[in-house]
Protein backbone atom coordinates (compact mmCIF):
# COMPACT_ATOMS: atom_id res chain seq x y z
CA UNK A 1 0.00 0.00 0.00
CA UNK A 2 1.50 3.53 -0.64
CA UNK A 3 0.03 5.50 2.06
CA UNK A 4 -2.34 4.42 4.85
CA UNK A 5 -4.98 7.18 3.20
CA UNK A 6 -5.14 4.97 0.25
CA UNK A 7 -8.48 2.97 -0.39
CA UNK A 8 -9.21 -0.28 -2.18
CA UNK A 9 -12.62 0.12 -3.72
CA UNK A 10 -14.42 -3.15 -4.82
CA UNK A 11 -17.58 -4.75 -5.14
CA UNK A 12 -18.78 -7.22 -3.18
CA UNK A 13 -22.53 -9.49 -2.23
CA UNK A 14 -24.07 -9.45 1.40
CA UNK A 15 -23.90 -12.65 2.41
CA UNK A 16 -25.81 -14.49 5.49
CA UNK A 17 -23.09 -16.31 8.06
CA UNK A 18 -23.24 -19.46 9.22
CA UNK A 19 -21.15 -19.28 12.40
CA UNK A 20 -22.70 -17.62 15.21
CA UNK A 21 -20.49 -15.02 15.88
CA UNK A 22 -21.71 -12.48 12.91
CA UNK A 23 -25.12 -12.00 11.07
CA UNK A 24 -24.01 -11.05 7.77
CA UNK A 25 -20.74 -10.55 5.42
CA UNK A 26 -19.04 -10.03 2.14
CA UNK A 27 -16.22 -11.46 0.49
CA UNK A 28 -12.98 -9.61 0.29
CA UNK A 29 -11.46 -10.24 -3.06
CA UNK A 30 -8.08 -11.55 -3.14
CA UNK A 31 -6.06 -8.78 -4.86
CA UNK A 32 -7.23 -6.80 -1.92
CA UNK A 33 -5.87 -9.08 0.54
CA UNK A 34 -2.60 -9.35 -1.81
CA UNK A 35 -2.48 -5.61 -0.66
CA UNK A 36 -2.35 -6.18 2.90
CA UNK A 37 -0.29 -9.64 2.92
CA UNK A 38 2.74 -7.64 4.41
CA UNK A 39 0.72 -7.10 7.42
CA UNK A 40 -0.31 -9.52 10.21
CA UNK A 41 -2.77 -7.57 11.41
CA UNK A 42 -6.01 -7.11 9.32
CA UNK A 43 -7.59 -4.34 10.42
CA UNK A 44 -9.14 -2.01 8.31
CA UNK A 45 -11.41 1.09 8.09
CA UNK A 46 -14.48 0.02 6.00
CA UNK A 47 -17.16 2.27 4.23
CA UNK A 48 -20.23 0.05 2.61
CA UNK A 49 -22.39 1.88 0.03
CA UNK A 50 -20.84 5.58 1.01
CA UNK A 51 -22.22 5.36 5.14
CA UNK A 52 -20.49 6.37 7.30
CA UNK A 53 -17.12 4.18 7.71
CA UNK A 54 -16.43 1.85 10.57
CA UNK A 55 -13.07 0.04 12.31
CA UNK A 56 -13.38 -3.46 11.92
CA UNK A 57 -11.00 -7.00 10.76
CA UNK A 58 -11.21 -8.84 8.02
CA UNK A 59 -12.03 -12.10 9.12
CA UNK A 60 -10.85 -15.87 7.85
CA UNK A 61 -12.97 -17.93 6.60
CA UNK A 62 -10.78 -20.79 5.56
CA UNK A 63 -9.47 -21.61 1.84
CA UNK A 64 -7.47 -18.21 2.00
CA UNK A 65 -10.85 -16.64 2.32
CA UNK A 66 -11.24 -13.21 4.11
CA UNK A 67 -14.66 -11.42 5.09
CA UNK A 68 -15.86 -8.01 6.83
CA UNK A 69 -18.75 -8.67 8.85
CA UNK A 70 -21.60 -6.38 8.61
CA UNK A 71 -23.79 -5.73 11.55
CA UNK A 72 -27.60 -5.59 12.05
CA UNK A 73 -27.35 -1.95 12.68
CA UNK A 74 -25.50 -1.10 9.27
CA UNK A 75 -27.21 -3.72 7.50
CA UNK A 76 -31.03 -2.18 8.50
CA UNK A 77 -29.76 1.22 7.74
CA UNK A 78 -28.67 0.12 4.52
CA UNK A 79 -31.67 -2.39 3.74
CA UNK A 80 -29.28 -4.61 2.69
CA UNK A 81 -30.41 -8.44 2.56
CA UNK A 82 -28.88 -11.41 1.74
CA UNK A 83 -27.54 -10.86 -2.51
CA UNK A 84 -27.80 -7.25 -2.04
CA UNK A 85 -24.44 -6.34 -3.90
CA UNK A 86 -22.78 -3.67 -1.68
CA UNK A 87 -19.83 -1.06 -2.93
CA UNK A 88 -16.94 -1.39 -0.28
CA UNK A 89 -13.60 0.90 0.53
CA UNK A 90 -11.04 -0.35 2.48
CA UNK A 91 -8.16 1.12 4.09
CA UNK A 92 -5.71 0.37 6.47
CA UNK A 93 -6.65 1.28 9.89
CA UNK A 94 -3.52 2.97 11.26
CA UNK A 95 -5.36 4.03 14.61
CA UNK A 96 -3.55 2.96 18.21
CA UNK A 97 -6.68 0.13 19.34
CA UNK A 98 -8.37 -0.47 16.08
CA UNK A 99 -11.37 1.31 18.04
CA UNK A 100 -11.91 5.03 19.22
CA UNK A 101 -10.74 5.39 22.44
CA UNK A 102 -13.99 7.35 24.25
CA UNK A 103 -12.21 10.85 25.89
CA UNK A 104 -13.81 9.77 29.01
CA UNK A 105 -11.73 6.47 29.09
CA UNK A 106 -8.63 8.46 28.12
CA UNK A 107 -9.26 10.72 30.90
CA UNK A 108 -9.75 7.63 33.16
CA UNK A 109 -6.90 5.96 32.58
CA UNK A 110 -4.23 9.46 32.67
CA UNK A 111 -6.03 9.58 36.36
CA UNK A 112 -5.25 6.24 37.74
CA UNK A 113 -1.55 5.01 36.67
CA UNK A 114 -2.53 1.26 37.81
CA UNK A 115 -5.33 0.99 36.07
CA UNK A 116 -3.52 2.33 33.02
CA UNK A 117 -1.17 -0.08 33.28
CA UNK A 118 -3.33 -2.82 33.63
CA UNK A 119 -5.76 -1.74 30.60
CA UNK A 120 -2.39 -1.18 28.55
CA UNK A 121 -1.10 -5.16 29.59
CA UNK A 122 -4.48 -6.60 28.14
CA UNK A 123 -4.26 -8.38 24.50
CA UNK A 124 -5.33 -5.31 21.58
CA UNK A 125 -8.56 -7.86 21.37
CA UNK A 126 -9.27 -6.95 25.06
CA UNK A 127 -8.74 -3.34 24.72
CA UNK A 128 -11.06 -3.05 21.54
CA UNK A 129 -13.80 -5.06 23.68
CA UNK A 130 -13.17 -2.67 26.73
CA UNK A 131 -13.09 0.08 24.24
CA UNK A 132 -16.28 -0.84 22.83
CA UNK A 133 -18.29 -1.57 26.30
CA UNK A 134 -16.97 2.00 27.45
CA UNK A 135 -18.14 4.28 24.24
CA UNK A 136 -20.72 2.40 23.14
CA UNK A 137 -23.72 4.57 24.96
CA UNK A 138 -24.87 8.13 23.97
CA UNK A 139 -24.93 9.99 27.34
CA UNK A 140 -21.31 11.13 28.70
CA UNK A 141 -22.43 10.29 32.04
CA UNK A 142 -22.97 6.99 31.20
CA UNK A 143 -19.49 6.59 29.52
CA UNK A 144 -17.79 8.52 32.51
CA UNK A 145 -19.47 5.45 34.37
CA UNK A 146 -18.24 2.69 32.16
CA UNK A 147 -15.05 3.85 32.14
CA UNK A 148 -14.64 4.00 35.95
CA UNK A 149 -16.27 0.67 36.35
CA UNK A 150 -13.92 -1.21 33.85
CA UNK A 151 -10.97 0.37 35.39
CA UNK A 152 -11.80 -0.70 39.28
CA UNK A 153 -12.81 -3.94 37.54
CA UNK A 154 -9.31 -4.43 36.49
CA UNK A 155 -7.62 -3.50 39.68
CA UNK A 156 -9.95 -5.58 41.93
CA UNK A 157 -9.22 -8.26 39.36
CA UNK A 158 -5.51 -7.85 39.00
CA UNK A 159 -5.93 -7.33 35.24
CA UNK A 160 -7.99 -10.32 34.38
CA UNK A 161 -11.59 -9.30 33.19
CA UNK A 162 -14.10 -11.41 34.58
CA UNK A 163 -17.05 -10.89 31.92
CA UNK A 164 -20.08 -11.47 33.59
CA UNK A 165 -18.88 -9.77 36.74
CA UNK A 166 -17.96 -7.09 34.35
CA UNK A 167 -21.57 -6.98 33.46
CA UNK A 168 -23.00 -7.26 37.04
CA UNK A 169 -20.93 -3.98 37.44
CA UNK A 170 -22.15 -2.03 34.60
CA UNK A 171 -25.73 -2.89 35.09
CA UNK A 172 -25.38 -1.03 38.67
CA UNK A 173 -24.98 2.51 36.69
CA UNK A 174 -27.60 4.90 37.45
Amino acid sequence: MESPADFFEFQSTLEISTNKLWGGHFAVPSWVLEAFASSEDKRVVCQVNDAPEFQCAMLPVGDHTYVVSVNKKLRDHLKLKPGSKVDVKLRKDESVYGLPMPEEMAEVLAQDAEGNSLFHALTPGKIRTLLYIAGNVKSAEKRIFRAIAIVNHLKANKGKIDYKQLNLDLKAEI
